[in-house]
C-alpha cells in the first residue's frame, strides 16, 4: 500500500536525521536477525556484513566524538548537512521499484524530515553541550540510540506508529531546547547582569 510504504520510508529518513550511521547499522543487524524485513531490493545491501561493519564503526566513532564537550556540537553541525542527503536516499530506496514520481516524492519528503530531525538534534546537542562534563552527552547518546533503534524496528511492523514516535520526540526535543536556553539566558543575566548595568556601575 503506497501510503504505508511512504510512512515506512519517512520513518527511516527521520531516524537517519538523528544518526545515519546508527540507523544503517541497526537496519542491517535487524534484517539479518529476521526482526524486520524482507528489505526492499534497493535497501538489501545494508544487510551485508561489510556494510554493517562499516556503519557500525562510523557510529562508534560518532558515539565517542559526541562524548567530548565542544567536539559534540561541531560534529553535529557538520553532520546536519550530511544526514538530509542520507535520509532522502533511504526513503527513495525504500519505495524504489514503485512509480518514479512516488520515489521522487519520498526522497524530497524524506530529506526534509531528516533535515528537521537533524536540526532539532543539533539544537538539543548544543544545549546539552553547555555542560562541561561528558555524562549528559553520554545520556543523550543512549537516549538517541533508543529513539532511532525503536523507529527502525517499528517502521517495518507499525510504520504509522514509528512516525508518531518521531513527531512526539521532535516536540519534546523542541520543548527541551527552549527550556534549556531560557535557563541559560536567565543564568547569564544573573551572573553578568543586563546589558548596560556593568557600565553603569
Amino acid at each position: 500500500m503506497p501510503a504505508t510504504l511512504l510512512a515506512q520510508a519517512l520513518a527511516l529518513a527521520s531516524a537517519a536525521g538523528v544518526s545515519t550511521y546508527g540507523t544503517v547499522a541497526l537496519l542491517g543487524v535487524f534484517a539479518r536477525q529476521g526482526w524486520i524485513g524482507p528489505l526492499p531490493p534497493a535497501l538489501a545491501p545494508v544487510g551485508e556484513w561489510w556494510m554493517i561493519a562499516l556503519a557500525g564503526t562510523l557510529y562508534a566513532v560518532e558515539f565517542l566524538a559526541t562524548l567530548v564537550p565542544g567536539v559534540a556540537s561541531a560534529w553535529e553541525a557538520l553532520h546536519t548537512a550530511v544526514r538530509p542527503i542520507a535520509g532522502a536516499g533511504l526513503a527513495a530506496a525504500t519505495v524504489y521499484h514503485g512509480d518514479a514520481r512516488f520515489t521522487l516524492a519520498a526522497a524530497l519528503l524524506g530529506g526534509t524530515l531528516a533535515l528537521g530531525t537533524g536540526a532539532t538534534k543539533l539544537g538539543a546537542r548544543v544545549a546539552v553541550d553547555a555542560s562541561p562534563e561528558p555524562v549528559t552527552n553520554a545520556l543523550a547518546n543512549v537516549a538517541e540510540l533508543g529513539l532511532f533503534g525503536s523507529v527502525v524496528l517499528l517502521a517495518w511492523h507499525y510504520p504509522w506508529a514509528a512516525l508518531g514516535v518521531v513527531v512526539v520526540a521532535l516536540v519534546l526535543a523542541v520543548l527541551f531546547v527552549r527550556t534549556v536556553w531560557k535557563a541559560l539566558r536567565s543564568l547569564g543575566r544573573r551572573t553578568f547582569g543586563r546589558p548596560g548595568q556593568a557600565a553603569a556601575k
